[in-house]
């Protein structure tokens, strides 16, 4: 479980855990239940059968900068959220070669604009291909957001697609947070 999802839920052991971007999270407790919305983004939902440990990431973008200065941001971001999952799961006793996997979201939500579900579907579905990891099932792209729900020991999953995708949209949009002003001792008037 990443710092932020294991602080934020060190005591909710009978409650979901709700992943969010950025995050991955962790649990060999069979009552755990991981969750998320997805839009464009995609969640790897990751588990290894025999030693009873699953998890969940939850990835904005397909990877970040290249060597050569091509592709911006989205390289990077996948392998990093992958490879984070990936470790944190080896960490509790999982095996990579017992790993199954199932992938979630994807979806074209806006229409006109780059399609960034598409991306990282393919990222997704590439790593596991390259990294020899054992694609399961589960749903990509489409265009409708979704919701998730992955019991990490048991490897059961549901989704529901979501009717209004601008939920979705905004549900899965960080807004920016505002520095403080530096404190310099100066006195306002008004």
């Amino acid at each position: 479980m990443s710092a932020v999802a294991a602080s934020r839920y060190a005591d909710l052991a009978k409650r979901p855990i709700h992943v969010v971007q950025g995050e991955h999270a962790i649990s060999d407790d069979p009552d755990i239940v991981l969750t998320t919305i997805l839009g464009s983004c995609v969640a790897a939902c990751m588990r290894d059968p025999v030693a009873r440990i699953g998890g969940m990431n939850h990835f904005l973008l397909p990877g970040g900068p290249k060597a050569d200065g091509a592709d911006g941001e989205s390289v990077r971001y996948g392998v990093h959220a992958m490879e984070l999952l990936v470790n944190a799961l080896l960490a509790r006793g999982a095996r990579r070669e017992r790993l199954e996997v199932k992938l979630f979201g994807g979806g074209r939500l806006v229409k006109g604009l780059t399609d960034v579900g598409a991306s990282n579907a393919r990222f997704a579905e590439e790593f596991l291909a390259a990294e020899k990891l054992n694609h399961v099932g589960g749903s990509l792209r489409g265009d409708s957001g979704r919701r998730i729900q992955y019991w990490p020991v048991s490897g059961r999953a549901r989704q529901v697609f979501l009717g209004d995708d601008r939920k979705a949209f905004e549900a899965e949009t960080f807004l920016p947070v505002p520095k403080p002003a530096p404190q310099t001792g100066a006195l306002e008037l008004f």
